[in-house]
């Protein structure tokens, strides 16, 4: 009887590992490329961050965006350009390339109807202010391609945005 039971709870808690690995999300896609984005001055973070819910800015180097923003040459933006956003639990920032097109000039816009990041190449759109970058919709969500969350920490009066 033991036997059976043991067999029984191991075939429930493989068979529970399959169905939760087929929930996970695929947010490594986009190439490994450096991220720094130093606003950790009270005066960086007023004039380029995000300080509240709903808000959002681009940082590209190689685009110069924002125009008026000093890169520097340990100002590194990533693939795609960095979205920085002010989300459910503070800021957050991702790379901006859209996972499922993996392309530089294939990044997302804010919808801001619905506070979503969407890839007008292929359509799909990403909870990025409440679900970390996860799929919504479009062919990201069939292959369950996630957006590619970066690192942002505290830093003086400010944050601190890395890879």
């Amino acid at each position: 009887m033991k036997l059976k039971t043991l067999v029984t709870n191991l075939l429930a808690v493989c068979l529970l590992g399959c169905f939760s690995a087929c929930e996970t999300v695929d947010n490594d896609r986009i190439p490994a490329m450096p991220v720094n984005i130093d606003l950790g001055n009270a005066g960086l973070w007023t004039t380029y961050g995000v300080s509240g819910y709903g808000q959002y800015r681009y940082f590209n180097r190689d685009k110069r965006v924002p125009a008026n923003f000093n890169f520097t040459v340990s100002t590194y933006t990533g693939y795609g350009g960095v979205l920085l956003l002010d989300g459910l639990n503070g800021p957050m920032a991702y790379d901006a390339a859209c996972p499922y097109e993996v392309s530089k000039d294939a990044v997302v816009s804010i919808d801001s109807d619905n506070l979503e990041a969407v890839c007008s190449k292929c359509g799909s759109r990403f909870n990025v202010f409440d679900a970390a970058g996860a799929p919504v919709s479009g062919p990201a969500l069939e292959r369950r391609y996630g957006m590619l969350q970066l690192r942002v920490f505290a830093s003086g009066m400010g944050y601190v945005i890395t890879r």
